[in-house]
C-alpha cells in the first residue's frame, strides 16, 4: 500500500508538470544509459548471460540500425546550426564569345574571379529554434538508441532464460522417464510372478510412452529457444547454452519504492520528453517565419581579358534585404497550426509514457510478489508429492497398493517438478521486466 500511494502520488506530480510546462527541460542522457544494457545483468548471477548480453549489442542488427539513426540526426543538427553561420563562396570563370560569320561587339576571351557572402540576421529567433529543435532531436534518437539496447539486452535475457528452463526440464523428463522404465521392468518382473494383470503391465507402459513424448516436446521447445536467442545476437545458427539449471541464478533486490529517477532513466520517457521540445522548437520557428526577414551580403568580384591582368579593377557591392510575406495562400499559417498539432500528439504521447511507466512497475512488482507465494507453495507441493511417490513404490513392492497408486503418484511428481521450473522461470522474467520498466537496475 506504500508503494502504491507513493507511485500515484510520483505519477499525479509528473502528469501536472506535464501539462503546465509549455517546453519541457530535456533531461541528460542517464550517464549508465550503455551500462545498464551491459555490465548490470551479471546481478543475475551468471557470466553466460553477461557474454551473450555483450555479443548481442555489439552484433544485433536492430542495434546497430538505431545507431545509425543517432548518426544521422547529429548530420542534422550540424546542418541546422550551420544556418546562424554566414556563408562565404568563391567561383572563378574563364570563357570566349565571337559572333558567327562577322565581328561583334564583344569579341574575345574573358577570365573573372568572385567573392560572395551571405548572411540572414536571426531577427526571430527562427534560425535558433531550428536548431534547438534539431538539436531536441538528437537527443530523441540517443534516447531511443538507448531503449532499443535495453530491449535487446532484455529479450536476450528472456530468451536465454526460457532456454536454460529448457535444458532444466528435460533434464526433469529424462529422470521422470528413467523412473518410469524401472518402474515398468519392476511390473513386468510381476506380471511374469503373476502378482500384477495385463492391465497395470499396459497402464505402466502407457506411461512410460507419455514421458517420451513429453521429452521430445521439450527437445522442440528447447530447440525454438535456442533459435530465438540466436535472432538476438544477429546469428543464423543456433546458439549452445551452457548453464543447465536456474536454481545457481539470483533475483537482483530492487526496493519496492519507485523514486522520481527511476523512471526518468527510462529511454522511452526522455525520448518522448525530447519529441516535445522539438516539437516547441518548431512552433517557435512556424511563428518567426511568418515576420519579416533581413538578409546581409557582400560580394567582391572582378574580371578581365586578359588571365594577368585580371585582378586589376576588383568591384565590391554591399546589399541588405528586408523581406515580408504579403499572400502566400495560408501556406505560412498552415505550416504554425501544423507544428501546434504535432506538439499537442507529442504531449499526449509523453503523458501516456509516464502512465505507462507506471502501470510496467506496478505489474512487475506484483508479479514478482505473486510468485513469491508460489514458489513457496510449490515448493512444498513437490517435496509432499516426492514422500508420496517413495510411499507408493515401497508398499506396491510389498503388495500392499494398486498400481492406480502408484502411477499417478509418479504423475503428481513430475507435474510437481515441471512446474517448480516454470514457476522459478516466471520470476526471473519477472526481475527482467521490472528491470526494464525502471529503465535498468536500481
Amino acid at each position: 500500500m506504500p508503494r502504491r500511494v507513493a507511485m500515484l502520488s510520483m505519477l499525479a506530480a509528473l502528469l501536472t508538470a506535464a501539462c503546465a510546462s509549455p517546453a519541457p527541460t530535456m533531461p541528460a542522457p542517464p550517464a549508465a544509459s550503455a551500462d545498464i544494457a551491459r555490465d548490470d545483468w551479471q546481478a543475475f548471477g551468471s557470466e553466460e548471460l553477461s557474454a551473450l548480453v555483450q555479443a548481442a549489442l555489439a552484433q544485433n542488427q536492430d542495434v546497430a540500425a538505431a545507431v545509425a539513426r543517432v548518426h544521422r540526426a547529429e548530420a542534422s543538427a550540424r546542418m541546422a546550426g550551420a544556418e546562424l553561420l554566414p556563408g562565404l563562396n568563391a567561383s572563378v570563370n574563364a570563357g570566349h564569345e565571337a559572333r558567327l560569320g562577322g565581328h561583334a561587339a564583344v569579341d574575345g576571351n574573358g577570365f573573372g574571379a568572385r567573392l560572395f557572402a551571405s548572411y540572414e540576421v536571426d531577427l526571430w529567433g527562427r534560425l535558433r529554434a531550428g536548431r534547438d529543435a534539431t538539436r531536441a532531436a538528437l537527443q530523441a534518437s540517443e534516447f531511443e538508441r538507448d531503449a532499443v539496447r535495453l530491449t535487446v539486452a532484455s529479450g536476450v535475457a528472456g530468451a536465454w532464460l526460457q532456454a536454460v528452463a529448457c535444458v532444466e526440464r528435460q533434464g526433469l523428463a529424462q529422470r521422470n522417464l528413467e523412473t518410469a522404465e524401472r518402474l515398468l521392468a519392476l511390473v513386468e518382473s510381476r506380471a511374469r510372478a503373476g502378482a500384477a494383470n495385463p492391465l497395470e503391465l499396459t497402464q505402466q507402459r502407457g506411461l512410460v510412452a507419455s514421458q517420451r513424448q513429453a521429452l521430445a516436446a521439450l527437445r522442440q521447445q528447447a530447440e525454438a529457444a535456442r533459435t530465438a536467442l540466436a535472432l538476438l545476437l544477429g546469428r543464423a545458427e543456433g546458439v549452445s547454452v551452457a548453464t543447465t539449471s536456474l536454481d545457481g541464478l539470483r533475483l537482483p533486490s530492487v526496493q519496492a519504492g519507485v523514486p522520481p529517477a527511476s523512471l526518468s532513466r527510462r529511454p522511452d520517457i526522455a525520448s518522448a520528453e525530447a519529441r516535445l521540445a522539438a516539437a516547441d522548437a518548431d512552433v517557435a520557428a512556424a511563428r518567426a517565419a511568418m515576420l519579416p526577414g533581413l538578409s546581409l551580403s557582400a560580394a567582391i568580384g572582378t574580371g578581365g581579358d586578359r588571365l594577368r591582368r585580371v585582378l586589376d579593377n576588383p568591384v565590391y557591392s554591399l546589399a541588405a534585404a528586408l523581406a515580408a510575406p504579403i499572400f502566400d495562400g495560408g501556406r505560412l499559417a498552415a505550416g504554425r497550426d501544423l507544428a501546434l498539432a504535432q506538439r499537442e500528439e507529442l504531449l499526449a504521447s509523453y503523458r501516456q509514457a509516464i502512465v505507462a511507466a507506471f502501470a510496467d512497475v506496478e505489474v512487475a512488482f506484483n508479479a514478482i510478489a505473486r510468485l513469491d507465494e508460489q514458489a513457496a507453495a510449490q515448493a512444498e507441493a513437490l517435496a509432499q508429492a516426492r514422500r508420496a511417490l517413495t510411499l507408493a513404490e515401497s508398499r506396491y513392492r510389498a503388495g500392499a497398493e494398486t498400481l492406480l497408486v502408484l502411477l499417478d503418484a509418479q504423475r503428481t511428481v513430475t507435474v510437481a517438478q515441471d512446474l517448480s521450473v516454470q514457476i522459478r522461470l516466471a520470476r526471473l522474467q519477472a526481475g527482467v521486466s521490472l528491470y526494464r520498466a525502471l529503465g535498468g537496475p536500481m
